[in-house]
């Protein structure tokens, strides 16, 4: 199994448009051979005082969105950003403006998983 994260810098002020984005996503990816799971994550920064051991919020951190799809495979991820799908899913470009940088794209094995079952 694998972990493919895209860590995105969005913009003060834009993240409610950008959440916006994923909740009327056309969910094409979720229907790809080999597709477990999608989560997207919006950032928390925080910070922890070791001396006392509270956390506080810490606004001055840029924190990055971060979407992250589960596959079986590496090759059903490949087949994935090969497929029409994969272009209607990114052919609705968002403003530029909606960014400070570029995004960072990390693959991941998934070596060792536990799951707490209630």
């Amino acid at each position: 199994m694998i972990v493919v994260t895209n860590r995105i810098p969005v913009a003060e002020g834009h993240e409610e448009d950008f959440e916006d984005r994923f909740r009327k996503r056309v969910h094409l990816v979720d229907q790809s051979p080999g597709f477990i799971r999608n989560e997207v994550h919006r950032p928390k920064p925080m910070k922890l005082d070791h001396g006392t051991g509270e956390w506080s919020e810490a606004p001055e951190k840029e924190g990055w969105y971060e979407v992250k799809t589960w596959w079986r495979s590496f090759d059903y991820f490949v087949a994935w950003t090969k497929s029409d799908s994969f272009r209607e899913a990114h052919s609705s470009r968002p403003p530029k403006e909606m960014f400070r940088g570029p995004s960072e794209l990390t693959i991941h094995e998934v070596f060792l998983s536990t799951d707490v079952n209630d």
